[in-house]
């Protein structure tokens, strides 16, 4: 029975964070969990299972008396994300390309391959997508904490994601952009890897920025 209830809280999690990376669930109101729970077809006690994982995750926030809130997205956020990101990533991936298994390999390159898939589907799809594909760059490097970090990081990064694909021309940018990081981390080319990554996180950040702040 606990299985059952456990794997119940786990796909009302991923409804949940599909609905507030994709921007469904407003940042200026409570969540209605009687609601909620009602349109999801489950009781209160996954979905505040769900919201618990989603809160500690960083994208709910909860005020005593109030409820649950999404967190709201700003350029502050966006900033301290791909400013950490920029100084993790492009490092732990080079030290994992030069440690990575063939299996490591295989499985970088079938991250690749759905993330690329999953470019004709919807965009909460490609954020998950995206997230396994960095991560698969950094995990065979065998340390921890620093995949967790850039798992967190790109958990954070996913409604950003989203907001950032949105304009026409960057879904295909972005396939580019992957591809050529694919092939020099394969190649164990730490000094091109270390620049296309800078460059593919750095010029997300530039775009997000100007996305921001033509919207204020």
């Amino acid at each position: 029975m606990s299985i059952v209830v456990r794997t119940l809280a786990d796909r009302v999690f991923e409804i949940v964070r599909e609905q507030i990376v994709t921007g469904r669930l407003p940042d200026n109101l409570p969540i209605r969990q009687d609601a909620l729970a009602t349109e999801l077809g489950v009781s209160k006690i996954p979905l505040r299972e769900a919201l618990a994982r989603l809160e500690q995750e960083g994208l709910l926030t909860s005020h005593a008396n109030r409820g649950y809130f999404v967190q709201p997205m700003s350029m502050g956020q966006v900033d301290e994300i791909y400013v950490l990101r920029l100084a993790i990533e492009p490092p732990a991936a080079v030290y994992a390309a030069e440690r990575a298994s063939e299996a490591d390999r295989t499985a970088a390159i079938e991250a690749f391959h759905r993330l690329d898939g999953a470019a004709t589907s919807n965009l909460a799809e490609v954020a998950v997508r995206n997230r396994d594909f960095h991560t698969a760059l950094v995990r065979p490097g065998g340390r921890l904490l620093t995949t967790q970090l850039v798992e967190r990081l790109s958990i954070l990064s996913e409604r950003y994601v989203v907001a950032h694909l949105q304009p026409a021309g960057r879904e295909s940018r972005a396939h580019t952009e992957h591809q050529d990081l694919l092939d020099a981390w394969l190649a164990r080319d730490g000094g091109k890897l270390t620049a296309l990554l800078t460059q593919h996180i750095q010029g997300t950040l530039d775009d997000l920025k100007q996305q921001f702040g033509s919207a204020t």
